[in-house]
């Protein structure tokens, strides 16, 4: 009876949730993505439209049957590298050319609340509402035929794991509320030994933006740590915000641990470019309207701010946010590139070692998720981002499309890219399950 009880007020409030959404309208765009995206973007007569209910727009999904794939840009090809996972959001190339395939989700939720309940709904219609698998699975493609023939469960009893790294005979793991190091020597196709906690992250309920990426320094001395907010625009008290919003640098010899970057409300991808930048990827906040704000993609150094809660796209003000604070814009960095509204960039890779040809040979390879809460969707593919010199250039380039399909449903969404040791592009999809390879034809 009491179950009973519970689904019908499960529907109710998202009925009641539905009826707000019909009487409000969903927030449609009013100018091109193309015009919101790329390096010289004007948002001075965007308009933000403040919303109480988000625009729901969130994809049915409706998965690749084993004829159909992705549809790739003139001259390159798509095929199943590896599938069957459970929900994989990150892959990781070790030195000897092993894959490491992080299947994770978000670890368990409040239940209380009207807000809840509905996330916990539209993650479901989104094929994202699975318990976390917690564990990291290896393939190994020893014969180079871009098939991997060795598969095994490589590391479990994780805690929504995301990030990995690799700095001499220590893996680096990110769960959501730790930094974890395991003994590893080339070529275990299995980790046994327990984890030694070196960072410890917050991971405050409601914890929203739970992954924990990683990248290690180019000399190995540095760790790098992409921590989400815990909130859309800090309406969670900036108390729970603490070393959120930011990425973390940990040097290994000392275990300090200092912010590096902040005002990033959920960094994700990140990699280091030809010259020894780190970039990222970052997903900017909801409920301004189909049109704002954009997610974007962007060099950071040491102490830069970009904004968030207060300011966003170098300057503009978020007047829901109080108090208000306009003494920081001064000392705010703009992003460098934008990838268009609600796109939800994941995946960063630079294209040093890719072998797709001239016309992909300088620039970033970015995993869009997909938007949930846009009319018309965006993202849903993967896309290269030129650059001149050290700087991004130009409208972005499709590599893999076909993610939606003509009914606006899900065939799967992209969430992670990696360079393959034969220079071929990996593509994690986690609504699909399925890794897909790009190469040159």
């Amino acid at each position: 009876m009491l179950k009973h009880i519970r689904n019908f007020a499960i529907l109710f409030i998202i009925a009641a949730l539905g009826f707000g959404y019909y009487v409000t309208r969903p927030d449609e765009a009013q100018i091109p993505i193309e015009q919101l995206t790329g390096p010289d973007i004007d948002l001075s007569k965007v308009s933000p439209r403040k919303q109480s209910f988000p625009t729901d727009s969130v994809a049915d999904v409706d998965r690749w049957t084993e004829e159909e794939k992705p549809v790739a840009a003139q001259g390159l090809k798509v095929e199943r590298f590896a599938e069957g996972f459970d929900h994989p959001r990150n892959l990781y190339v070790l030195p000897n050319g092993d894959m490491l395939v992080v299947e994770t989700n978000s670890p368990p939720r409040p239940e209380g609340g009207i807000f809840a309940k509905a996330a916990a709904y539209f993650m479901d219609k989104a094929g994202a509402g699975v318990p976390s698998a917690n564990r990291i699975t290896l393939l190994r493609d020893g014969d180079n035929d871009g098939k991997p023939e060795t598969r095994s469960e490589f590391l479990g009893d994780l805690n929504s794991p995301f990030g990995v790294a690799l700095v001499g005979e220590t893996l680096y793991v990110a769960n959501t509320d730790a930094v974890l190091a395991f003994p590893y020597t080339e070529g275990d196709l299995k980790i046994t030994a327990k984890g030694k906690e070196v960072v410890k992250l917050n991971a405050l309920a409601p914890n929203n933006h739970w992954t924990r990426n990683l990248i290690a320094s180019e000399d190995g001395t540095k760790l790098y740590i992409a921590v989400g907010s815990n909130s859309n625009i800090g309406e969670n008290g900036m108390d729970t915000e603490e070393r959120r919003a930011a990425i973390l640098e940990h040097e290994i010899a000392s275990g300090s641990t200092r912010i590096f970057a902040s005002g990033l409300r959920n960094p994700v991808g990140m990699s280091w470019d030809s010259e020894g930048n780190l970039w990222t990827v970052v997903n900017e906040r909801d409920l301004l309207g189909s049109d704002l704000v954009p997610d974007y993609l962007t060099k950071v150094e040491v102490g830069s701010d970009f904004g968030w809660p207060h300011h966003y796209w170098g300057g503009y003000t978020d007047l829901r946010v109080t108090p208000l604070m306009p003494e920081k814009r001064e000392y705010e960095r703009r992003p460098d590139y934008a990838l268009g509204p609600h796109t939800a960039p994941l995946g960063l890779v630079f294209a040093k070692n890719a072998a797709l040809g001239d016309g992909f040979s300088n620039g970033a390879f970015v995993a869009r998720h997909g938007s949930w809460n846009r009319v018309p969707k965006s993202g849903y593919d993967v896309v290269f981002v030129k650059f001149d010199g050290a700087k991004p250039v130009g409208q972005p380039v499709n590599i893999l499309t076909g993610f939606l399909d003509e009914n606006d449903n899900a065939k799967g969404r992209p969430t992670s890219v990696a360079i393959a040791p034969d220079g071929a592009l990996l593509v994690v999809d986690d609504v699909a399950n399925i890794i897909w390879r790009v190469s040159a034809q």
